[in-house]
Order: structure tokens, then C-alpha cells, then sequence
């Protein structure tokens, strides 16, 4: 494999305007594709095999109308007043008035003052308005899909409510203007300044820190353009994208971190560019191929949970994973070629250039020469600090609420009013397999439901029909839908509790008709169980297959079982350091707490797992290729450290600003998943693989690189340490004109 990736490397540097201008036109035609042919994400969202879908399958056919509301935008505006409602009835009905002019508004008469709608209709008034008058809601509904809301329609849904609060009236909103998905810019931005800036540090020069940016724009360009049209022949939902931006930028940079570094390592050894590109993607190219298998096999084993908005995101990450392979061995050798004897100008004064001999000092050498020196100790200490960190994953809560942080002042004054399930309906299902009528069926559900506890409409509750007559539902209906509201929070485990009763009596129903329970709460629970119960077999996929990969590349299985083993302390210390800041409050990072969200664990590991294996074979593949040509196992260690931590310090560092940047998000999600994985890539690169791995494998001596010889022979020889590119000599540069010494 090292030999055919020389010969490429060699390949794509001698035609390297050939290469930059094919991966151009492959981003000019993909855009140009999207333009023309406007595909569109999928808007259905399934969770095959639940009881949730199932309910929400029958809604589709025989509820379309309720069906459609629950896709459409609908939105709540509450209004509270400690004086009571009824002494602010002019600035109600102007609030109610200004909400009708609300784009595409469903039924306009029906925004109006929630004392009014009371007094009217006293039947309706537990529902708009709270028992001691000082709540009430105001309900729009929009013929508007929820997914085509912009950030403009929020901002002017805030203005709404900021102009008529005030005068003792306080106005908030939840729903569907308040969930708008705001597109990101300023963390891809951040990361990429700081990832610039890191790459001057690391290069001590511009042009070459500059060439990593271009492979991870084009490369996060190019799978973004083909995930967007791969939607216009299968289902793809938007949220398969936001993976992209996050990982792929991170990756690519990574990668071309680890090329270019070593392509500038086999510059110093004398010959031609030309030579020196072949010998660095032979080498380093080789250690990025199996660095990105391994993230590809962690993101595409999403699969395994079942959900199809995961699946699709691990298939994009996974797909972004390779563009960023692809370029590494292909486009950067060709912007090597195109820069030429300028890659590494203009040099940065007072900063280490690379181009230092191996004899030099170094922090890197001084360090590898004090871990190896106490072994024990420092693998001992870097233990400690993450099972320090890891306390707090004793008290770690999982949870999927789909409230943003904007709503939280609505749900406070909705949880005092009416009660915090309010908008957590859940929706029952009642129907026959053979198309009989279910009036019997429906009015036992409707009966039982009233005598379970946390149910917040019992005095209101019933259910409609799919009848002909429009006038009358429940005449000759073969299904109905009753709607439960509960009195805890949807995301409560209460609420779980009740809709778990629910299902339960649906199993011993006498009258014989299937009943499931749908909405957005039981969807939220089901996928919540679905991660829980599909954690395990992920990981054992994932160890598994990164297991025998670990295995091919470093011939070994005390190394690979060194990495997997210390990659477990590495996330059990990410779980308890999240805990600690956004469920348990520390640091007041963020306004309000809240348990980590349900998918942040199998998705963190199988991103992480994947990145830590990518530092594990940057790092340990030259401790190795030092050791297979007959150098010590000590000094292996020492050589291979100082060789590559200054590269993994700098994708370490890369990453964790790519990564953090995304706290910058208002909401607190989006500020979890940042510095979970952040967080994550700091305790694995720093602590494991840069101080508990070569400590061990010090400790471990020739041990470490040891391999049954019957496992040996069936495993195949990839040549990762390219003892075959060794053998080929160094050619002196072939054009005369560049000059004779090569100055890097």
C-alpha cells in the first residue's frame, strides 16, 4: 500500500494542475447540479419499528388533517399578568390583532384575547385560560411546513412579542416560530481563524499553513453538495448535514496537518519535491488512510441504532471522512506542486520552521525523554486526572426535551398556568384491523386514561373519529385519536410512566382493537429508548472492527488493546466533566440546566472513538517505523514522540477550536455537543495518547509490538511504516533551476 501511495503522491505533484483543476470543476459541477435541479430535504420523520410510528402512520391515513397541523407551524403565545389578564385587555387585543398579520395564518379570528375566548365559550376557557385568570394562551397555526421557517420569521415573531410587553404584561412564546433552525457561520469561521493560526505555529510559515484550508473547503463543499442532491432520489432529512461542517472541516485539516508536516520532514532529507511528496503520502498517507477507516467505521456503525436522522448522519460523516482522505493524498501533494519552492515562505521569525535537525532540542524530545524516563508515573497520573474527571458521570440524566433555550421563559409561566405538559400532548391511536367500528374500543381507552395519574384534561378528555359525516366523527369511525395532555413535564419521567401505562393497556385490551401512542413526546421517549438499548451493540461493532484495523497497521495486540482500553477513561472523564458544567450548572456556563441530551452518547463515542484512533496512528505508526528498522523500543518511543506530538498537539489543538466554537450557539444543545466533543479530544490527545499510551508502551518494551505468528500470517502486510519506500534512493532534484540545495 505505501508503494502504490508513493507512486501517487509522485503522480499528483508532477500533475498538479491537472488534479487542482478536477477537484475545482467537481465543486463547480456539483453546485451547478443543486441550482438546476433545487432538491429538497425530506420532511417526514420515522422511527421504524416504534409504537410511535405506527401511531403516527395511522394518523397519516386516516387523520390527514391532524397529520398535516403537526408538520405545519404552530406556534403559542403566552401572556401572564399578576394583576389578573382582565385589566390589560387592550394591550391583549392589540398583541392578538398584530399576531393575525403573521404570514399565512390558518384561521385568524381564532388569535384573540384568551379572556375573551372564556368568557364566549366558557367550555373553552380551561384551555386558554388559567384557573385565577392571570395566564393565558393565544394559539396560531400557519400554513407554513415547520422546516421552511427562517430566522426572519423568529425575529419578527420576537419583535411581536417585545412590542406589547411591558405595563405589568408579560409575554412570551413557544412552538414552532420559536424552534426556527438558525444556520451556522460564526463557529465554522472561528475554527477555521484559529486552526489558520495554529498552522502558522506549526509550519512557522503562511503559504503552508494556508494549503490545509483550501483542502477543507473544498472537501466540506463537496460532501455538502452531494448529500443535498443525493436528497432528490432518496429521503434525506437536513439534520444529516450538520455533521458535515463540524467533522469535515476538522478532519481535513487534520489530515493535511499530518501530509504536509511530513512532506517537510522528507524535504530535509535532500532529493527532489517531487520525491519528497511520493515519500510523504508513501508514509504519512498511509497512516491517513487507516486514521480515516477507522472514523469511517465508528460514524457508518450509527447505523446500528435504528433511527434513520442518525444513520444518515453517520453516512455523511462518513462520507466527509473520505472526501477529506482523498484530498489529503491527492489534492495536497498537487498544492505542494503548485507552490512549489515557496510552500513554506514566507518564514515566521522566532517560531520553530520544521527544518530543524533531529539532534536539536525540542519540547516535544524534552518531554519523550522525561515520560520514558518515569514511566509509571506519568501513566499513573494521567489515570487519576480523568477518573477525577469522570465522577460526576454517577449522576448523569438523559433526556430529549425539543424545548430551545428561548422558550424557557414561556414554559415557566405555562408550567404555573396550566401545567408543564401542556405542548407535550400525547396522541393516542385506536383502530381495528379489520375496519370495524371502534366506538366501544375508544370510549374504554378514553375511560382508562381518566384513571391514571399525570393526566391534566380528564374533565375534557374524548376522542374523534374518522367518520363520513364531518358533523358527527365517531359515527361509523374504524379509528380514533384521543389527545392526552399531561400534567409534568413531556420529558419527565412521569410522563414516561404514563405513556409506558398507556401501552401497557393496550396489550390487554378486551375489546380487541390495536391501540398506539404517537405525538411528539412518545417520539421523543421512543428514541430515547432506541439509543439506550442500542449503545452496547454499537460499541461492540465499533471496538471490534477499529480493533482488527488497529491490529493491520500496528502488528500488534497489546497497542491496539493500549488504545481501546484508554479511550474508555477518556469518555467516562467527557461524560463527567458535561455533567459537572450543563446538568449540574458549574462555571455558569450556561442559563439553564438540563440533563445531557439522549443522543449525545453514542454519537460522541463513535465521532471520538474515531478521532482518537486517528491521533493513536499519527502518533504510534513512527514509534513503530522506527522500531521495525532496529532502532530500541525506548528510543523508538522518544523518536516517534518527537517526530509526531508536535503534529497531534496541533490537529488536537485544531480540533478542539473547531469544536468549541460551537458554543458560541444560543442554544444549549448545540453548546453540549461543542464541548462535549471538545472536551472529549482534549482528554484523549493530550492525556491518552500523548502521555498514558507511550508511557505504557515504554513499559511494555518489545512486548508491545509483539504478534502470534499464526495471527501474523492471516493479517494482511499493509506496509504502513513503508519499509518499501526506504529502499527506493533518493533522487537529486531533476530541474536544475530550482536550485541545488533544497531550502525549505
Amino acid at each position: 500500500m505505501a508503494l502504490w501511495l508513493y507512486r501517487l503522491g509522485r503522480f499528483t505533484f508532477r500533475h498538479k494542475w491537472w488534479i487542482i483543476g478536477a477537484w475545482v470543476a467537481i465543486v463547480v459541477a456539483l453546485g451547478v447540479l443543486t441550482s438546476a435541479l433545487a432538491p429538497k430535504f425530506a420532511t417526514d420523520f420515522s422511527l421504524p419499528g416504534t409504537d410511535s410510528d405506527r401511531a403516527m402512520s395511522v394518523m397519516k391515513t386516516d387523520f390527514p388533517a391532524q397529520n398535516d397541523q403537526l408538520l405545519k407551524a404552530s406556534t403559542t403565545i403566552v401572556v401572564q399578568a399578576d394583576d389578573g389578564l382582565a385589566n390589560h385587555t387592550e394591550q391583549i387585543d392589540a398583541l392578538a390583532a398584530k399576531a393575525r398579520t403573521l404570514p399565512e395564518v390558518v384561521d385568524p379570528q381564532a388569535i384573540a384575547n384568551p379572556v375573551t375566548v372564556a368568557e364566549a365559550n366558557p367550555a373553552m376557557a380551561a384551555r386558554v385560560l388559567s384557573p385565577d385568570g392571570t395566564v393565558g394562551l393565544i394559539q396560531i397555526q400557519q400554513d407554513i411546513p415547520r422546516q421552511d421557517l427562517t430566522p426572519a420569521d423568529m425575529a419578527e415573531f420576537e419583535d411581536l412579542l417585545a412590542e406589547f410587553r411591558g405595563n405589568g404584561l408579560q409575554v412570551e412564546g413557544t412552538g414552532a416560530l420559536m424552534q426556527v433552525f438558525e444556520p451556522g457561520g460564526a463557529a465554522e469561521l472561528l475554527g477555521f481563524a484559529i486552526a489558520f493560526i495554529v498552522m502558522i505555529v506549526a509550519f512557522g510559515a503562511l503559504i503552508a499553513a494556508f494549503i490545509p484550508i483550501v483542502t477543507g473547503v473544498l472537501g466540506v463543499g463537496i460532501t455538502m453538495l452531494l448529500v443535498t442532491l443525493s436528497a432528490k432520489i432518496i429521503d434525506v432529512q437536513q439534520s444529516a448535514t450538520t455533521i458535515i461542517t463540524m467533522l469535515g472541516i476538522a478532519v481535513s485539516i487534520d489530515y493535511a496537518l499530518f501530509i504536509v508536516s511530513r512532506y517537510r520532514s522528507e524535504l530535509n532529507l535532500g532529493g527532489s519535491r517531487e520525491a519528497a511528496a511520493g515519500r510523504a503520502v508513501g508514509t504519512a498517507g498511509s497512516a491517513v488512510c487507516f486514521a480515516g477507516l477507522t472514523v469511517v467505521v465508528a460514524v457508518s456503525a450509527l447505523a446500528v441504532v435504528g433511527i434513520p436522522f442518525i444513520t444518515q448522519m453517520g453516512i455523511a460523516a462518513a462520507l466527509a471522512v473520505v472526501i477529506a482522505v482523498l484530498g489529503a493524498i491527492t489534492l495536497i501533494p498537487a498544492l505542494l506542486g503548485a507552490f512549489g519552492r515557496f510552500a513554506f515562505k514566507p518564514r515566521i521569525p522566532g517560531l520553530h520552521h520544521g527544518d530543524e535537525p533531529d539532534s536539536a532540542p525540542s519540547n516535544g524530545l524534552r518531554f519523550a525523554r522525561q515520560l520514558t524516563r518515569h514511566p509509571l508515573p506519568w501513566a499513573i497520573g494521567g489515570l487519576v486526572v480523568l477518573v477525577i474527571a469522570a465522577i460526576p458521570m454517577t449522576n448523569m440524566e438523559l433526556g430529549m426535551g425539543s424545548t430551545t433555550d428561548k422558550e424557557y421563559a414561556a414554559t415557566q409561566l405555562l408550567q404555573h398556568g396550566f401545567g408543564e405538559g401542556v405542548n407535550g400532548a400525547l396522541m393516542i391511536v385506536v383502530s381495528d384491523a379489520d375496519g370495524g367500528n371502534v366506538t366501544t374500543a375508544a370510549d374504554d381507552v378514553v375511560a382508562h386514561v381518566k384513571t391514571l395519574d399525570n393526566v391534566a384534561n380528564t374533565t375534557t378528555l374524548t376522542w374523534i373519529g374518522n367518520g363520513a359525516n364531518p358533523a358527527n366523527p365517531q359515527a361509523g369511525a374504524t379509528t380514533a385519536l384521543i389527545s392526552v395532555i399531561p400534567e409534568l413535564s413531556p420529558s419527565g419521567p412521569e410522563t414516561q410512566h404514563l405513556m409506558e401505562q398507556i401501552r401497557e393497556y393496550a396489550t390487554t385490551s378486551p375489546d380487541g382493537a390495536t391501540v398506539n401512542v404517537g405525538g411528539q413526546t412518545a417520539i421523543m421517549a421512543d428514541i430515547s429508548s432506541k439509543l439506550s438499548s442500542a449503545l452496547i451493540p454499537f460499541l461492540v461493532v465499533v471496538v471490534g472492527l477499529a480493533f482488527i484495523i488497529l491490529m493491520i497497521v500496528f502488528r500488534s495486540l497489546l497497542v491496539p488493546l493500549i488504545a481501546t482500553v484508554g479511550f474508555l477513561f477518556s469518555v467516562c472523564a467527557t461524560f463527567g466533566a458535561t455533567v459537572w458544567i450543563f446538568q449540574e450548572g458549574h462555571w455558569g456556563l450556561i442559563a439553564h440546566t438540563k440533563p445531557l441530551i439522549a443522543f449525545l452518547p453514542i454519537f460522541m463515542v463513535g465521532v471520538v472513538f474515531g478521532l482518537a484512533m486517528d491521533y493513536q496512528v499519527f502518533l504510534v505508526t513512527r514509534m513503530r517505523e522506527e522500531y521495525v528498522h532496529d532502532v530500541p523500543a525506548k528510543e523508538s518511543v522518544i523518536i516517534g514522540y518527537q517526530h509526531g506530538a508536535r503534529v497531534v498537539a496541533s490537529a488536537a489543538v485544531i480540533m478542539i477550536s473547531v469544536f468549541a466554537a460551537f458554543m458560541l450557539s444560543s442554544d444549549t444543545t448545540a453548546k453540549m455537543m461543542g464541548f462535549a466533543l471538545a472536551a472529549a479530544v482534549f482528554f484523549d490527545a493530550f492525556i491518552i495518547r500523548m502521555v498514558v499510551v507511550p508511557a505504557v508502551i515504554t513499559l511494555l518494551g518489545d512486548a508491545a509490538w509483539k504478534l502470534p505468528g499464526w495471527l501474523n500470517r492471516l493479517l494482511p502486510d499493509v506496509d504502513v511504516e513503508g519499509t518499501a519506500i526506504r529502499k527506493i534512493p533518493i533522487e537529486p532534484e531533476a530541474d536544475p533551476s530550482a536550485g541545488q540545495p533544497v531550502v525549505v
